[in-house]
């Protein structure tokens, strides 16, 4: 039987993709710092409950170290807050997001790559927010733009060892931390539909798993743009937002 990691499992994308891969057969090992809501959500046979805060790194490694070797580790936990005020730069807001996303990521690759087949995965979910620089977007989106140079480092140097690594780049999900947004968020998808498509993505070998489509492609054309035409479209957005 084939073995899953999930950070992140006890809600939202995390969540989804733990009960996925235990509807299609897998045992899954689903991370997240509360025992209660880990047992509440994920009952049942096939499903192992790994409890440790992907902040602390020691309890990380002493957590992890418990589990047995898996064929998949998706390091999917993270946080999102935005900077209100650029003007008066909140480090300390940049410095929680940068932590969870970035250095919790690292303390969780640290300790599952031991824990990996020789043949497994290693996706690390990152976000499309790296496409282009949004507004108010500067702690979530630093810290995913280290992730996603993190997993494409590791796809080089753990190649010898015949690890692969994913790189998952979600657009807007329908989860507890994008209810809380106040802005319009095109294209967002389902948890379901966003764990259908990491999973096929996983499933097939890709390197860079993003979606959905029409919204990717949206962001990629934006990204093309010189600095100065993407800066004037951007502050008119910001304007659009606002009033």
């Amino acid at each position: 039987m084939k073995r899953v990691l999930v950070t992140g499992a006890s809600s939202g994308m995390g969540l989804q993709l733990a009960r996925d891969y235990a509807a299609d057969g897998w045992q899954v090992v689903a991370c997240g710092r509360s025992r209660d809501k880990l047992a509440q959500q994920l009952p049942g046979e096939g499903v192992e409950h790994c409890v440790f805060d992907i902040n602390d790194r020691a309890a990380a490694e002493a957590a992890l170290n418990e589990v047995a070797s898996v064929d998949l580790a998706i390091l999917n936990a993270g946080t999102c807050e935005y900077v209100d005020d650029a003007h008066r730069f909140d480090a300390a807001l940049f410095e929680r997001v940068v932590q969870a996303n970035l250095i919790g990521t690292a303390n969780c690759v640290a300790a599952v790559l031991p824990h990996i087949k020789t043949g497994g995965r290693l996706a690390l979910v990152s976000s499309s927010v790296t496409f282009v620089p949004l507004t108010r977007a500067e702690a979530y989106g630093a810290s995913k733009a280290g992730v996603d140079y993190l997993a494409r480092t590791l796809a080089v140097d753990l190649d010898p060892r015949k690890v692969a690594v994913s790189l998952v780049r979600p657009g807007f999900v329908d989860t507890p931390l994008t209810q809380k947004n106040d802005f319009p968020m095109p294209g967002r998808v389902s948890p379901e539909q966003a764990s259908r498509a990491i999973r096929t993505g996983l499933a097939k070998g890709n390197s860079e798993i993003a979606f959905p489509g029409t919204f990717i492609a949206t962001l990629r054309v934006l990204s093309w743009l010189p600095h100065r035409l993407w800066l004037s479209l951007a502050r008119r957005m910001k304007r659009s937002t606002h009033e």
